[in-house]
């Protein structure tokens, strides 16, 4: 929500009033609702919001409507709302190995000092998400490299992966504080860069079988044969 900071950020979201400059256009969110009335909306990063668009959300949130620029009035009942927020993320890393349920109310204190009560009144549930560990990462690590899989896939060419190098690349995509954000770069990095200069160099080619092993602490590339 970070593009709503701003006050006049409002009417984008549910139209300009009669007389301003894109007032036949209506709003972001209100003509997104009336053309997908059964919707999931997700609100990233909600704390960056400017405080007037929380006063237009308290509408939704309490009778399920908003009414847009127009004076339309826009049935949200069939949506689902989720909203996220980095509220307390400082606190869920100071706490990592404490009970979930301490981290949830430690985290819900950081949050009540930001939003106004009302506001939080009318959320129907808050959950507090796990800090990452180093497996989590290896199984995020998993999921990106099957999109490589596909990818090669198309140029007939397999890809084998060892568990030293999912390790090692999970090693070094893990940041405690970012998350799982470094990783993708990390692949793109120690795999993807160094795959596709080979590639071009002319190293792999159709039905071959390219295995990523780990060999004195760096990534080694080598050739066999595709099983199909």
């Amino acid at each position: 929500m970070s593009e709503f900071m701003e006050k006049h950020s409002v009417a984008r979201l549910i139209g300009a009033p009669p007389g301003y400059v894109g007032y036949e256009e209506g709003g972001y969110l209100t003509e997104l609702v009336r053309r997908k009335p059964y919707s999931v909306i997700l609100l990233d990063e909600i704390e960056k919001a400017h405080p007037d668009v929380f006063n237009v959300l308290l509408q939704v949130l309490d009778d399920g409507r908003m009414t847009d620029g127009q004076g339309r009035t826009v049935d949200f009942k069939n949506t689902v709302i989720v909203m996220t927020s980095n509220l307390g993320s400082h606190v869920i890393q100071s706490m990592v190995g404490e009970p979930h349920e301490a981290v949830k109310d430690a985290v819900w204190e950081e949050v009540k000092l930001h939003f106004r009560p009302e506001f939080l009144n009318r959320i129907d549930d808050v959950v507090v998400f796990h800090s990452l560990d180093r497996s989590n990462i290896q199984s995020i690590a998993k999921i990106q490299l099957q999109r490589l899989h596909e990818r090669l896939a198309k140029l007939e060419m397999q890809l084998d992966v060892s568990d030293a190098a999912l390790e090692l690349v999970g090693k070094v995509g893990y940041d405690p504080v970012f998350g799982a954000r470094p990783l993708k770069r990390a692949i793109q990095q120690e795999i993807e860069n160094p795959l596709a200069k080979l590639i071009l160099a002319g190293a792999f080619g159709p039905k071959d079988e390219i295995r990523v092993h780990i060999r004195e602490g760096q990534f080694v590339f080598d050739r066999g044969t595709s099983k199909t």
